[in-house]
Protein backbone atom coordinates (compact mmCIF):
# COMPACT_ATOMS: atom_id res chain seq x y z
CA UNK A 1 0.00 0.00 0.00
CA UNK A 2 1.35 3.60 -0.84
CA UNK A 3 1.27 5.52 1.89
CA UNK A 4 3.40 8.71 0.65
CA UNK A 5 2.06 11.82 -0.15
CA UNK A 6 1.24 14.08 -2.82
CA UNK A 7 2.95 17.07 -3.53
CA UNK A 8 0.07 18.90 -2.73
CA UNK A 9 -0.49 17.26 0.34
CA UNK A 10 3.36 17.80 1.52
CA UNK A 11 3.01 21.37 0.71
CA UNK A 12 0.57 22.09 2.93
CA UNK A 13 1.40 19.74 5.68
CA UNK A 14 4.50 22.03 5.58
CA UNK A 15 2.79 25.44 5.55
CA UNK A 16 0.58 24.39 8.18
CA UNK A 17 4.25 23.26 9.99
CA UNK A 18 5.26 26.78 9.57
CA UNK A 19 3.11 28.79 10.74
CA UNK A 20 2.73 26.64 13.97
CA UNK A 21 6.54 26.96 14.19
CA UNK A 22 6.34 30.84 13.58
CA UNK A 23 3.61 32.03 14.86
CA UNK A 24 1.86 30.11 17.41
CA UNK A 25 5.01 29.83 19.92
CA UNK A 26 3.83 28.42 23.87
CA UNK A 27 2.95 31.86 25.38
CA UNK A 28 1.90 33.04 22.17
CA UNK A 29 -1.07 30.03 22.48
CA UNK A 30 -1.67 31.49 26.39
CA UNK A 31 -2.24 35.07 25.41
CA UNK A 32 -4.95 33.68 23.08
CA UNK A 33 -6.11 31.22 25.40
CA UNK A 34 -6.84 33.68 28.13
CA UNK A 35 -8.37 36.35 25.58
CA UNK A 36 -12.06 36.89 25.29
CA UNK A 37 -12.76 34.93 22.24
CA UNK A 38 -10.31 32.11 23.05
CA UNK A 39 -9.56 32.47 19.58
CA UNK A 40 -7.53 35.09 17.08
CA UNK A 41 -9.41 36.59 14.50
CA UNK A 42 -6.41 37.64 12.74
CA UNK A 43 -5.42 33.72 12.31
CA UNK A 44 -8.72 32.63 11.23
CA UNK A 45 -8.51 35.49 8.58
CA UNK A 46 -4.90 33.94 8.16
CA UNK A 47 -6.50 30.54 7.69
CA UNK A 48 -8.45 31.24 4.96
CA UNK A 49 -5.83 33.42 3.03
CA UNK A 50 -4.07 30.76 2.93
CA UNK A 51 -6.78 28.10 1.46
CA UNK A 52 -6.60 25.84 4.62
CA UNK A 53 -10.62 26.85 5.26
CA UNK A 54 -11.55 25.78 1.85
CA UNK A 55 -9.69 22.04 1.98
CA UNK A 56 -12.47 19.97 2.65
CA UNK A 57 -15.33 21.84 0.38
CA UNK A 58 -16.44 21.07 -3.39
CA UNK A 59 -14.91 23.28 -6.31
CA UNK A 60 -18.25 24.84 -6.83
CA UNK A 61 -18.43 26.14 -3.68
CA UNK A 62 -14.54 27.67 -3.80
CA UNK A 63 -13.34 24.51 -2.36
CA UNK A 64 -10.31 22.56 -2.47
CA UNK A 65 -11.86 19.17 -2.84
CA UNK A 66 -9.57 17.76 -0.29
CA UNK A 67 -10.37 14.76 1.73
CA UNK A 68 -9.58 12.89 5.14
CA UNK A 69 -5.54 12.86 4.02
CA UNK A 70 -5.91 16.65 3.74
CA UNK A 71 -7.66 17.07 7.28
CA UNK A 72 -5.53 14.88 9.10
CA UNK A 73 -2.23 16.01 7.49
CA UNK A 74 -3.03 19.68 8.91
CA UNK A 75 -4.79 18.32 12.17
CA UNK A 76 -1.91 16.77 12.96
CA UNK A 77 0.54 19.79 12.72
CA UNK A 78 -2.02 22.31 14.36
CA UNK A 79 -1.91 19.79 17.36
CA UNK A 80 1.67 20.06 18.11
CA UNK A 81 1.29 23.78 18.60
CA UNK A 82 -2.60 23.18 20.57
CA UNK A 83 -3.91 25.82 18.45
CA UNK A 84 -7.14 27.16 19.83
CA UNK A 85 -8.87 28.16 16.65
CA UNK A 86 -11.80 26.25 15.71
CA UNK A 87 -11.13 24.40 12.61
CA UNK A 88 -12.58 21.03 13.78
CA UNK A 89 -15.79 22.80 14.83
CA UNK A 90 -16.66 25.42 11.67
CA UNK A 91 -14.57 23.29 9.00
CA UNK A 92 -15.01 19.66 10.33
CA UNK A 93 -18.20 19.71 11.79
CA UNK A 94 -20.87 22.70 10.95
CA UNK A 95 -18.94 22.39 7.14
CA UNK A 96 -19.41 19.16 7.04
CA UNK A 97 -23.03 18.95 7.96
CA UNK A 98 -23.54 21.46 5.03
CA UNK A 99 -21.80 19.68 2.47
CA UNK A 100 -23.26 16.53 3.37
CA UNK A 101 -27.02 17.36 3.80
CA UNK A 102 -27.16 21.01 3.21
CA UNK A 103 -29.40 21.80 0.52
CA UNK A 104 -28.36 23.94 -2.69
CA UNK A 105 -29.16 27.91 -0.69
CA UNK A 106 -27.81 26.50 1.92
CA UNK A 107 -24.14 25.66 0.49
CA UNK A 108 -24.24 28.45 -2.17
CA UNK A 109 -24.78 31.12 0.48
CA UNK A 110 -23.02 29.79 3.67
CA UNK A 111 -19.80 27.34 2.79
CA UNK A 112 -17.94 30.46 0.66
CA UNK A 113 -18.59 32.53 3.92
CA UNK A 114 -17.26 29.67 5.75
CA UNK A 115 -13.90 29.49 3.50
CA UNK A 116 -13.57 33.14 3.57
CA UNK A 117 -13.52 33.01 7.33
CA UNK A 118 -16.01 35.46 8.00
CA UNK A 119 -18.62 33.03 9.32
CA UNK A 120 -17.86 31.05 12.29
CA UNK A 121 -19.97 27.77 12.95
CA UNK A 122 -20.52 25.06 16.00
CA UNK A 123 -22.66 21.83 16.20
CA UNK A 124 -24.97 21.42 19.19
CA UNK A 125 -25.68 17.84 19.71
CA UNK A 126 -24.93 17.22 23.50
CA UNK A 127 -27.47 17.12 26.35
CA UNK A 128 -27.11 16.91 29.74
CA UNK A 129 -29.12 12.74 29.73
CA UNK A 130 -27.07 12.07 26.73
CA UNK A 131 -23.55 11.66 27.51
CA UNK A 132 -21.80 9.76 23.97
CA UNK A 133 -25.11 8.80 22.77
CA UNK A 134 -26.43 10.73 19.80
CA UNK A 135 -29.72 9.51 19.28
CA UNK A 136 -30.34 10.60 22.73
CA UNK A 137 -32.07 14.01 21.99
CA UNK A 138 -34.91 15.91 24.13
CA UNK A 139 -35.07 19.15 22.24
CA UNK A 140 -38.39 19.14 20.36
CA UNK A 141 -38.81 20.68 16.72
CA UNK A 142 -42.53 21.06 16.38
CA UNK A 143 -44.35 22.00 12.99
CA UNK A 144 -45.69 25.79 13.18
CA UNK A 145 -47.34 27.59 10.27
CA UNK A 146 -43.67 29.28 9.89
CA UNK A 147 -42.07 26.33 10.24
CA UNK A 148 -40.75 24.44 13.29
CA UNK A 149 -40.32 25.71 16.76
CA UNK A 150 -37.16 24.45 18.79
CA UNK A 151 -37.47 24.20 22.62
CA UNK A 152 -35.02 22.49 24.64
CA UNK A 153 -31.31 22.84 25.92
CA UNK A 154 -27.84 21.83 24.31
CA UNK A 155 -24.53 22.10 26.59
CA UNK A 156 -20.67 21.56 25.73
CA UNK A 157 -21.08 22.81 22.14
CA UNK A 158 -17.45 23.67 20.66
CA UNK A 159 -16.94 27.08 20.08
CA UNK A 160 -20.39 27.82 20.64
CA UNK A 161 -19.43 31.24 22.36
CA UNK A 162 -18.32 32.47 18.82
CA UNK A 163 -20.35 30.70 16.01
CA UNK A 164 -22.55 32.94 14.34
CA UNK A 165 -24.43 29.89 13.03
CA UNK A 166 -25.58 26.56 14.73
CA UNK A 167 -26.64 23.41 13.72
CA UNK A 168 -28.93 22.06 16.20
CA UNK A 169 -30.00 18.49 16.32
CA UNK A 170 -34.13 18.29 17.51
CA UNK A 171 -36.71 15.28 17.97
CA UNK A 172 -39.45 15.96 15.38
CA UNK A 173 -40.79 12.71 15.92
CA UNK A 174 -40.44 8.96 17.58
CA UNK A 175 -39.17 8.30 20.93
CA UNK A 176 -36.56 10.14 23.08
CA UNK A 177 -33.67 7.24 22.30
CA UNK A 178 -35.13 6.24 18.78
CA UNK A 179 -32.17 6.82 15.67
CA UNK A 180 -35.40 7.85 13.73
CA UNK A 181 -36.86 11.13 14.20
CA UNK A 182 -34.44 13.34 14.45
CA UNK A 183 -33.88 16.47 12.08
CA UNK A 184 -30.88 18.98 11.79
CA UNK A 185 -31.85 22.52 11.89
CA UNK A 186 -29.82 25.84 10.97
CA UNK A 187 -29.81 28.39 13.27
CA UNK A 188 -29.02 31.90 13.71
CA UNK A 189 -26.91 32.64 16.59
CA UNK A 190 -28.87 35.84 17.11
CA UNK A 191 -32.31 33.86 16.91
CA UNK A 192 -35.41 35.07 19.07
CA UNK A 193 -35.65 32.95 22.32
CA UNK A 194 -31.93 31.29 22.10
CA UNK A 195 -29.81 31.63 25.10
CA UNK A 196 -26.02 31.13 25.38
CA UNK A 197 -24.03 30.58 27.95
CA UNK A 198 -20.31 30.91 27.48
CA UNK A 199 -17.97 28.91 29.45
CA UNK A 200 -14.18 27.73 29.27
CA UNK A 201 -12.90 24.19 29.34
CA UNK A 202 -10.02 22.79 31.12
CA UNK A 203 -7.54 22.73 27.92
CA UNK A 204 -8.34 26.57 27.12
CA UNK A 205 -10.49 26.34 24.53
CA UNK A 206 -14.63 28.21 24.99
CA UNK A 207 -17.59 26.55 24.98
CA UNK A 208 -21.22 27.18 25.70
CA UNK A 209 -24.66 25.43 26.47
CA UNK A 210 -27.36 27.00 24.12
CA UNK A 211 -31.07 27.46 25.55
CA UNK A 212 -34.00 27.44 23.13
CA UNK A 213 -37.42 28.76 24.28
CA UNK A 214 -39.64 28.28 21.52
CA UNK A 215 -36.93 29.53 18.96
CA UNK A 216 -39.11 29.67 15.35
CA UNK A 217 -37.18 28.80 12.34
CA UNK A 218 -38.48 27.87 8.42
CA UNK A 219 -39.17 24.77 6.47
CA UNK A 220 -35.80 25.81 4.90
CA UNK A 221 -33.80 26.18 7.83
CA UNK A 222 -33.72 22.28 7.45
CA UNK A 223 -30.56 20.36 6.88
CA UNK A 224 -30.82 16.90 5.32
CA UNK A 225 -34.69 15.25 5.02
CA UNK A 226 -36.67 15.23 7.82
CA UNK A 227 -36.51 12.99 10.44
CA UNK A 228 -33.39 11.54 8.99
CA UNK A 229 -30.57 13.75 10.43
CA UNK A 230 -29.28 10.71 12.78
CA UNK A 231 -27.25 9.11 9.57
CA UNK A 232 -26.13 12.13 8.77
CA UNK A 233 -24.87 13.35 12.14
CA UNK A 234 -23.10 9.74 12.46
CA UNK A 235 -20.84 10.03 8.88
CA UNK A 236 -19.71 13.73 10.06
CA UNK A 237 -18.76 12.43 13.46
CA UNK A 238 -16.99 9.52 12.23
CA UNK A 239 -14.84 12.01 10.03
CA UNK A 240 -14.59 14.29 13.29
CA UNK A 241 -13.20 11.39 15.24
CA UNK A 242 -10.18 10.85 12.54
CA UNK A 243 -9.23 14.67 12.88
CA UNK A 244 -9.09 15.07 16.34
CA UNK A 245 -7.05 11.52 16.55
CA UNK A 246 -4.86 13.45 14.05
CA UNK A 247 -4.67 16.26 16.49
CA UNK A 248 -3.87 13.54 19.34
CA UNK A 249 -1.30 12.31 17.24
CA UNK A 250 0.75 15.52 16.78
CA UNK A 251 0.13 15.88 20.48
CA UNK A 252 1.78 13.06 21.34
CA UNK A 253 4.87 13.15 18.83
CA UNK A 254 5.37 16.63 20.27
CA UNK A 255 5.31 14.86 24.20
CA UNK A 256 7.66 12.62 23.12
CA UNK A 257 10.11 14.82 21.30
CA UNK A 258 10.15 17.54 24.62
CA UNK A 259 10.61 14.29 26.88
CA UNK A 260 13.20 13.07 25.10
CA UNK A 261 14.97 16.47 25.31
CA UNK A 262 14.47 17.11 28.47
CA UNK A 263 15.91 13.96 29.45
CA UNK A 264 19.22 14.99 27.41
CA UNK A 265 19.72 18.08 29.78
CA UNK A 266 18.49 17.65 33.20
CA UNK A 267 21.03 16.22 35.43
CA UNK A 268 21.06 13.79 38.56
CA UNK A 269 24.18 12.25 40.22
CA UNK A 270 26.04 14.37 38.19
CA UNK A 271 24.56 12.80 34.84
CA UNK A 272 21.62 13.42 32.38
CA UNK A 273 18.59 11.30 33.71
CA UNK A 274 18.22 10.22 29.56
CA UNK A 275 21.14 7.58 30.23
CA UNK A 276 19.36 5.73 32.79
CA UNK A 277 18.36 2.73 31.42
CA UNK A 278 15.26 2.51 33.05
CA UNK A 279 13.94 5.83 31.80
CA UNK A 280 15.46 4.79 28.59
CA UNK A 281 12.85 1.32 28.25
CA UNK A 282 9.79 4.08 29.24
CA UNK A 283 10.54 6.18 26.61
CA UNK A 284 10.86 3.59 24.25
CA UNK A 285 7.65 2.40 25.34
CA UNK A 286 5.89 6.09 25.05
CA UNK A 287 7.62 6.13 21.33
CA UNK A 288 6.07 2.66 20.32
CA UNK A 289 2.71 3.65 21.75
CA UNK A 290 2.74 7.16 19.44
CA UNK A 291 3.39 4.58 16.63
CA UNK A 292 0.81 2.06 17.01
CA UNK A 293 -1.80 5.22 17.49
CA UNK A 294 -0.35 6.58 14.08
CA UNK A 295 -0.50 3.23 12.06
CA UNK A 296 -4.15 2.60 13.30
CA UNK A 297 -4.59 6.35 11.99
CA UNK A 298 -3.56 5.83 8.48
CA UNK A 299 -5.77 2.76 8.70
CA UNK A 300 -8.28 4.55 9.45
CA UNK A 301 -8.13 6.97 6.68
CA UNK A 302 -7.53 4.46 4.14
CA UNK A 303 -10.69 2.64 5.21
CA UNK A 304 -12.63 6.00 4.73
CA UNK A 305 -11.02 7.57 1.67
CA UNK A 306 -11.65 3.99 -0.18
CA UNK A 307 -15.19 3.66 1.40
CA UNK A 308 -15.10 0.50 2.43
CA UNK A 309 -17.67 -0.85 5.38
CA UNK A 310 -15.39 -1.14 7.84
CA UNK A 311 -14.68 2.33 8.05
CA UNK A 312 -16.68 2.56 11.49
CA UNK A 313 -15.13 -0.60 13.21
CA UNK A 314 -11.80 1.45 12.10
CA UNK A 315 -12.20 4.47 13.72
CA UNK A 316 -13.82 2.91 16.73
CA UNK A 317 -10.64 0.64 17.71
CA UNK A 318 -8.93 3.89 16.78
CA UNK A 319 -10.30 5.73 19.14
CA UNK A 320 -10.28 2.85 21.67
CA UNK A 321 -6.76 2.61 21.03
CA UNK A 322 -6.11 6.69 21.46
CA UNK A 323 -7.25 6.25 25.14
CA UNK A 324 -5.22 3.93 25.77
CA UNK A 325 -1.88 4.85 24.74
CA UNK A 326 -2.10 8.58 25.09
CA UNK A 327 -2.56 7.90 28.71
CA UNK A 328 0.58 6.29 29.08
CA UNK A 329 2.38 9.23 27.00
CA UNK A 330 1.40 12.15 28.67
CA UNK A 331 1.38 10.04 31.97
CA UNK A 332 5.27 9.57 31.35
CA UNK A 333 6.09 13.00 29.77
CA UNK A 334 4.66 14.55 33.52
CA UNK A 335 6.84 12.21 35.66
CA UNK A 336 10.08 12.24 33.96
CA UNK A 337 9.93 16.45 33.78
CA UNK A 338 8.64 15.61 37.62
CA UNK A 339 6.38 18.20 39.32
CA UNK A 340 7.34 20.95 36.78
CA UNK A 341 5.10 19.00 34.42
CA UNK A 342 2.11 19.33 36.61
CA UNK A 343 2.32 23.40 36.47
CA UNK A 344 0.71 26.09 33.69
CA UNK A 345 3.62 27.42 33.37
CA UNK A 346 5.09 24.51 31.23
CA UNK A 347 3.33 23.35 27.96
CA UNK A 348 3.50 19.64 29.07
CA UNK A 349 0.32 19.99 31.07
CA UNK A 350 -1.87 21.92 28.42
CA UNK A 351 -0.54 19.47 25.94
CA UNK A 352 -1.77 16.19 28.51
CA UNK A 353 -5.22 18.35 29.25
CA UNK A 354 -5.59 18.86 25.05
CA UNK A 355 -5.87 14.92 25.40
CA UNK A 356 -7.78 14.01 28.05
CA UNK A 357 -10.59 16.61 26.39
CA UNK A 358 -10.31 14.77 22.78
CA UNK A 359 -10.55 11.64 24.87
CA UNK A 360 -13.91 12.28 26.02
CA UNK A 361 -15.23 14.12 22.89
CA UNK A 362 -17.42 12.25 20.63
CA UNK A 363 -16.98 9.41 23.56
CA UNK A 364 -14.21 7.67 25.68
CA UNK A 365 -12.63 4.14 24.76
CA UNK A 366 -15.07 2.48 26.66
CA UNK A 367 -17.98 3.99 24.54
CA UNK A 368 -15.81 2.99 21.27
CA UNK A 369 -14.92 -0.74 22.53
CA UNK A 370 -18.59 -1.01 23.20
CA UNK A 371 -19.38 0.74 19.69
CA UNK A 372 -16.35 -1.90 18.60
CA UNK A 373 -17.36 -5.18 19.37
CA UNK A 374 -21.29 -4.49 18.46
CA UNK A 375 -20.07 -4.05 15.07
CA UNK A 376 -17.24 -6.47 14.64
CA UNK A 377 -18.98 -9.44 16.28
CA UNK A 378 -22.51 -8.72 15.87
Amino acid sequence: MNFDFTEEQNMLRDSVARFVQDNYTFDTRQQIAASDTAMSEQNWQTFAELGWLSIPFAEEHGGFDGDAVDIVLMMEQLGKGLVLEPYLATVVLFGGLLSQGGNAQQQSTIIPTIIDGSCQGAFAYAERQSRFELADVKTLAKPSPEGFVLTGEKVVVINGANAAQFIVSARSSGDQADETGISLFLLPADAKGLMITRYRMMDGQLVANLVLQDVTVSGSALVGELDAGYALMESVILQANVALAAEAVGIMQELNTKTLEYSKTREQFGVAIGSFQALQHRMVDTFMAYEQVKSLLYRAVCAMTDETRDAAIAVHALKVLLDKNSKLVFGEAIQIHGGMGLTDELDIGHFAKRLMMINTTFGDGDFHQSRFNALRYS
